[in-house]
């Protein structure tokens, strides 16, 4: 398993917890500390499209509507803290967010 999500992000921290208290000992990969590669974005990109990119961060009301207007592989390129988070992936199969239905998949119930 592993883990695309920031260190200081809320919801990254409450993920990582409750995948511990599952006994899941994911890979974790700080988007802006260690960066994403290309194919790892491609996937990403590919797997979610428009929704890979997080429209309610401080980063995203930043940028200008030019920026806004660039697809999502070249901003998540150019600024990795806009990838809506976290995102997982397992055995090639990918997950985006943290809401009931990521959490029922990875957490059971």
């Amino acid at each position: 398993m592993r883990f695309f999500g920031l260190k200081s992000c809320d919801t990254c921290r409450k993920a990582l917890k409750s995948l511990a208290e599952a006994e899941h000992d994911p890979v974790v990969i700080d988007v802006r500390a260690d960066g994403v590669s290309d194919a790892d974005r491609a996937q990403i990109v590919a797997q979610f499209g428009d929704v890979a990119l997080n429209r309610a961060s401080t980063t995203w009301r930043g940028l200008t509507d030019a920026e806004k207007a660039t697809d999502p592989a070249t901003l998540l390129a150019q600024h990795p803290t806009l990838m809506k988070r976290p995102v997982i992936e397992q055995g090639g199969v990918w997950t985006i967010g943290w809401k009931a239905d990521v959490q029922a998949k990875y957490l059971g119930g």
